[in-house]
């Protein structure tokens, strides 16, 4: 939801909620050794086969191939533990995992994939029979256990090693997958792969407590020295051996990737308030400076898996919400990362190997990417008692929603009537009052929206200051085949 505020930001004591998909997710312990000291005795009561086939089947397939009954809508594919292949390990590249590391994995899961952790799931016991089992796959583990890596202790940051760090990523060319401001968008991400020949999205080194392994510095650095197996994230050890960097230099450069994100996880705030002006005109700019001086918002999406043809793979993660107004007009200024502005023929072949890759069989399901990148606002069309929001996906028959759609091929935005996903009506011309201005740079768009708080016409939504208004958004990456109710 939307709240305007009424009074001075110092004065305000009203508050908005605002409805959205999301996981959340507990906090997690990280038991290491410490649930190795289980008794064996307790452990060999507990069959591991029987917890994977209850928990872990469905989408790493019985034989542990990856090719579960839901693996197709999954990207990228669960593992397929018949090649030993693990990315998340405290070993040297092409080194089995200790069971320690496995036992992380299954715990914690791996965020910005479909694999939970299951930590709150399972028992202790179970997770270890589990481990043991997940072993049986591939014959690679009937030698010796594999011999962790020494990290050694983090070098100290501050500005003078993340300085440091920044000019390791220029020079070992971090830049050329996840671009010059880590959002993913750099010339080789759109022709990368997996060992399997699945397609695979560079990380967003701005959201670290998505990274695979953790977002810290020291998980950064384990990373960066043990590489992720199966992706193209090499391995750096090789190249401090080499003399090209020293140890101090990679340490420096996990220090910058760590500072690209904010200092904590975004919360997902139940308010997002649209402070009031007074002594500052309304923002007609996507650069206007009152935007550095305003609060930002995450709200957290998921994809649309409701209404058929649905996607299981969207790109767009989450958005950022400001939001202010002057008492005549209200401007909202969203943002959100997507490495093209679509549609890029560069991300064309990429965005064919996705669509193939998740292969829908719901009637109307894409079969090509490059179509345009969109956004849409959606408030109710008219605010009812108690709250009532009209239903997430564009509202139904019984409670309308009122759209603001915004498209990277078309100048501008605007208004119209939904009743429901692919229903949306454009208002005529004369009854368009929504103005937008749209930049897209260094793997990120920004998209601001202004309208008058009260347009006079009857089909609108009338803002008003302290009032609450429900407020949900969807966005669309077209070259991610992302289209329609896709997205």
């Amino acid at each position: 939801m939307l709240l305007l505020q009424n009074v001075s930001p110092h004065g305000l004591d009203k508050k908005l909620r605002f409805s959205t998909q999301q996981v959340l997710l507990g906090a997690l312990l990280l038991l290491g050794a410490s649930l190795l000291a289980i008794p064996e005795d307790v452990i060999a009561q507990v069959d591991g086969k029987a917890v994977y086939d209850q928990w872990c089947a469905g989408c790493h397939g019985e034989d542990g191939a990856g090719e579960g009954p839901a693996a197709n809508t999954m990207l990228p594919r669960p593992r397929d533990f018949t090649l030993a292949l693990y990315q998340v390990r405290t070993t040297a590249s092409g080194e089995l995992p200790t069971d320690e590391d496995i036992l992380k994995v299954i715990n914690e899961g791996m965020p910005g994939t479909a694999m939970p952790g299951w930590e709150e799931v399972l028992t202790e016991a179970e997770i270890l029979a589990l481990v043991d089992y997940l072993k049986t796959f591939s014959r690679f583990f009937q030698g010796d256990p594999p011999t962790p890596l020494d990290f050694g202790r983090a070098t100290s940051g501050g500005e003078d090693a993340i300085a440091r760090g920044e000019e390791v990523y220029q020079t070992v060319e971090c830049w050329r997958c996840h671009g010059q401001q880590g959002r993913g968008d750099g010339e080789s991400a759109p022709t990368l792969n997996d060992d399997t020949g699945f397609p695979i999205f560079t990380a967003d080194l701005t959201e670290n407590w998505r990274f695979n392994g953790g977002g810290e510095v020291e998980e950064i650095y384990r990373v960066l020295r043990t590489g992720l197996d199966g992706t193209p994230m090499p391995t750096f050890s090789d190249i401090v051996d080499a003399g090209v960097i020293t140890d101090e230099d990679l340490w420096s450069l996990a220090h910058y990737v760590r500072s690209l994100s904010p200092e904590e996880e975004p919360s997902v705030e139940e308010v997002v308030t649209a402070r009031l002006l007074t002594d500052t005109p309304l923002p007609q700019t996507i650069e206007d400076v009152v935007w550095e001086e305003t609060e930002r918002f995450y709200v957290p999406l998921s994809g649309q898996i409701v209404v058929q043809p649905r996607w299981f793979n969207p790109r767009v993660d989450a958005v950022w919400v400001q939001a202010v107004h002057d008492g005549q007009e209200l401007a909202l200024l969203v943002s959100w990362g997507d490495p093209s502005e679509s549609p890029d023929t560069l991300w064309a072949e990429f965005g064919s190997q996705v669509v193939a890759t998740m292969g829908s069989e719901d009637q109307g399901a894409a079969t090509s990417s490059g179509t345009a990148d969109q956004l849409v606002v959606q408030f109710p069309q008219e605010l009812s008692e108690g709250q009532e929001r009209p239903y997430f996906l564009q509202g139904d028959t019984r409670r309308p929603a009122y759209t603001w759609t915004w498209q990277s091929d078309v100048g501008g935005a605007f208004e119209s009537i939904a009743r429901g996903i692919g229903t949306a009506a454009r208002q005529p011309d004369a009854e368009q009052h929504v103005r937008a201005t749209a930049q897209h740079a260094d793997g990120q768009w920004k998209v601001l929206f202004v309208r008058p708080l009260d347009t006079g016409g009857a089909e609108d939504l009338a803002f008003t200051a302290g009032q609450a208004v429900p407020m949900a958004f969807q966005a669309w990456d077209g070259d991610n085949g992302e289209t329609g109710s896709q997205g």
